[in-house]
């Protein structure tokens, strides 16, 4: 299960660094490509701008829930939930070593 949630991360993540890469903050990018700035465009900028943002948010998003599902999957084996902190058997006090008499 782990492992294709694994999968599943890379490919979201290309998927968002795309859709990023395509994206101009300045109003360039894919949306200016189309039509080259005349009023026929191809689906028009502000349809393709309000694609790939709402398309960016949902890539986020499923990216976080898969990355949280993957923490759920990991199997800790040996390892006990239990805080070392509370249970009085498990502290051990340190050792110092004792000083050493200087000779002169």
């Amino acid at each position: 299960m782990f492992t294709i949630l694994l999968i599943l991360i890379v490919v979201v993540a290309f998927l968002l660094i795309v859709v990023i890469m395509v994206q101009n903050p300045k109003g360039g990018g894919l949306s200016s490509s189309f039509g080259g700035g005349g009023t026929q465009q191809l689906g028009g900028v502000k349809k393709t701008t309000d694609f790939l943002d709402k398309s960016t948010w949902s890539l986020g998003a499923i990216l976080v829930a898969l990355i949280l599902a993957s923490s759920l999957t990991i199997t800790r084996s040996g390892v006990s939930a239990d805080s070392k902190a509370l249970d009085p058997d498990a502290i051990s006090t340190p050792v110092t070593p004792a000083p050493e008499p200087a000779s002169r």
